[in-house]
């Protein structure tokens, strides 16, 4: 199991202490300092059954930098969106477990974490 956390998100702090309390063996990774790769990200994806748009945070700075309000949310756009998430890891929503068994989850909480671990 690996979860990518921002040391400074309560939500991943939270998420981190739920599997410590399980008694999980996990891998942390700081996805800010140890981004992503795009076919990294499109294997989460295909993990999570979610677009690269639903684990975008639409609201930090790099987002409106970018414009990424108004870009389409289809298939010819997915390739943008992987690659702005790959260039810059802060817009990925966290903390994202990935489980032994090929399943993953955005660990925002206790309950989605708790069922990574199932």
């Amino acid at each position: 199991m690996e979860i990518w956390i921002n040391p400074a998100c309560s939500k991943c702090s939270s998420a981190v202490s739920l599997l410590d309390e399980e008694g999980v063996q996990y891998t942390v990774r700081h996805y800010l300092e140890e981004p992503p790769t795009a076919s990294e990200l499109e294997d989460v994806l295909r993990r999570l059954d979610l677009e690269p748009w639903d684990i975008t945070r639409t609201g930090e700075e790099a987002a409106t930098e970018l414009g990424i309000a108004s870009w389409p949310r289809d298939a010819d756009s997915r390739g943008r969106w992987i690659k702005a998430l790959a260039a810059h890891p802060v817009l990925i929503q966290r903390p994202i477990i990935t489980a032994d068994d090929g399943t993953a989850v955005v660990g925002r909480s206790p309950e989605s974490v708790k069922s990574a671990i199932r």
